[in-house]
């Protein structure tokens, strides 16, 4: 039985994502009160629901308190349970709220929309620890859904390795474990030919792999998340984001994070994300 728990700060993707899981075959329930969860499982589980998905409410009651041990009491119950915490840049969540005109549920008359935000992060932030993490500060809701259909195919048994590029320039993503920094290296924006290209195509990939230098950076990131990933499993982790940037997030981060997720697939569950393409 497989239990989707969603939680996060408003307007960061949660119905977009409850929406994503209720295409994928999952029983879909929104804005649930933590105190009414063992209630809602032990309905389902003899309705022979088996896949659910829930956004949390962490409005009422307690909000996320407790959030650890009833996720402890629905695996004993048998369910399989993955919490999916999202999060967005406090700047992208004004814009959102502005351009809909929806009211943020901690804003009042005494706190502004910005410290709202800040107020609720703080509420949720205990949460991030117990999940899996997405920030959907760059993402349309299209490409929300594709990643959550990427994140509901793996097995949540096993270690999930992600590797994301991105640009510098858009900021670093909240939901990366790792960052690399790879703008030191030879940059093929500045070809003619190679500008409009990104690190998938073969005419940067040759540009890219006959220089030295990235050769030395793609070896020492290899050779650092070979050697810490057991510890990260043994840990108790289940899902490990590596995250590699240049400025645009177009060329040199793509090849690295291609390359290096060719690399561990072999071993470990692998995701890609290019975030700026």
């Amino acid at each position: 039985m497989d239990l989707i728990l969603i939680g996060g700060v408003s307007g960061s993707g949660k119905s977009v994502a409850l929406t994503a899981l209720e295409d994928s075959g999952y029983y879909a329930v929104s804005n649930l009160p933590l105190s009414q969860l063992d209630g809602l499982l032990s309905h389902l589980k003899q309705a022979r629901q088996e896949r659910v998905a829930v956004v949390l409410d962490m409005k009422t009651g307690s909000g996320i308190a407790g959030l650890k041990e009833r996720t402890e009491a629905a695996r004993a119950e048998g369910w399989t349970v993955r919490l999916l915490h999202l999060d967005a840049k406090t700047d992208t969540l004004v814009k959102r709220f502005s351009e809909t005109r929806r009211r943020h549920p901690f804003s009042n008359d005494t706190r502004t929309l910005t410290e709202a935000i800040e107020f609720e992060r703080a509420l949720v932030a205990d949460a991030r620890s117990l999940g899996y993490t997405f920030d959907t500060s760059d993402l349309s809701a299209a490409a929300l859904r594709n990643w959550i259909k990427d994140f509901i195919s793996v097995d949540p048994s096993r270690l999930t390795l992600l590797f994301q590029s991105f640009g510098y320039k858009h900021g670093v993503p909240l939901d990366a474990d790792l960052v690399f920094d790879a703008r030191c290296l030879p940059n093929p924006h500045y070809e003619a030919t190679l500008s409009p290209l990104s690190g998938r195509d073969p005419a940067v990939i040759e540009y890219l792999e006959i220089r030295p230098e990235v050769e030395r950076m793609y070896a020492d990131i290899y050779h650092f998340v070979a050697t810490w990933l057991p510890d990260y499993a043994r840990d108790n982790r289940n899902y490990l984001a590596v995250a590699i940037g240049c400025t645009g997030g177009q060329h040199r981060s793509v090849y690295l994070v291609e390359r290096l997720a060719r690399a561990f697939a072999n071993r470990y569950q692998v995701l890609i994300r290019h975030r700026e393409l």
